[in-house]
């Protein structure tokens, strides 16, 4: 198993941390740069805590725009420590099709009240709201992310596996996550020796391939930067290159 503490310290992800990557998209069958990813974190104070802030961010480059805009926003505030998430947005913008979605965490009663906002064929909004039952330990994609930054990779055997429940358009899905071995490869941070992750979602068609077609290239150090991802989907493939990373913990 990938070591996953349920009280694990944050060991890897710090405040002011950011990362930029390129996403590629394979256009008539050339590895094409249409989009800017960026993730950052930062610290919001509460009247009750202190949370980390991670924000991960997704536009295309303007000449892309009038071909097919996007403005994605995911946003999770969780505890420095223990990464455990309590406020959850996903705001998306992506040609006409608009959505939002809130999550706000009970882990008292292992639920999350939802509110979805769409817009109806007149491009009027309207809300949807709802409590969601979920698992102990579930969390949204972002946290997620970044929680598996936070594994002990390096107490892990090759082929270990760790499954992961995520809350996603109000469903829970599995994410499993493989341990394949380390392996170096070249970067716009210069060579990095990578933890190299197959990722797969149990019961969804989401994630399309075999276990070589998504896969997670985290550098093999206290940090655990994603510097490559590539991934297969029902509309194609793509991969996700790291261009800068600065503000890092370690």
């Amino acid at each position: 198993m990938l070591s996953s503490a349920q009280f694990a310290q944050n060991t890897s992800i710090g405040i002011g941390e950011k990362l930029v990557f390129t996403a590629s998209y394979n256009m008539s069958g050339l590895m094409t740069d249409i989009a800017q990813v960026t993730m950052e974190t930062g610290q919001v104070k509460t009247s009750k805590a202190t949370l980390l802030h991670l924000k991960c961010t997704a536009a295309t480059y303007a000449k892309w725009d009038n071909f097919f805009k996007i403005r994605d926003l995911y946003e999770s505030y969780v505890s420095p420590t223990s990464l455990t998430p309590y406020l959850y947005k996903r705001d998306i913008s992506e040609g006409n099709y608009y959505k939002f979605m809130q999550y706000t965490y009970s882990h008292k009663t292992n639920s999350v009240k939802s509110l979805m906002r769409k817009k109806n064929s007149k491009g009027q909004t309207y809300d949807k709201i709802a409590t969601v039952k979920i698992n102990g330990g579930t969390k949204d994609i972002v946290a997620t992310i970044y929680h598996i930054r936070n594994l002990d990779i390096h107490k892990a055997a090759q082929g270990d596996t760790q499954s992961f429940k995520v809350i996603f358009d109000n469903e829970e899905m599995v994410i499993n996550v493989k341990y394949v071995g380390k392996e170096t490869i070249t970067t716009a941070l210069g060579k990095k020796e990578c933890y190299k992750l197959a990722l797969s979602l149990k019961n969804k068609n989401v994630l399309k391939g075999g276990s070589n077609d998504n896969l997670l290239y985290l550098t093999a150090d206290a940090n655990k930067v994603p510097v490559y991802a590539k991934f297969k989907i029902p509309v194609g493939n793509g991969e996700l290159k790291i261009k800068s990373a600065t503000g890092l913990k370690n």
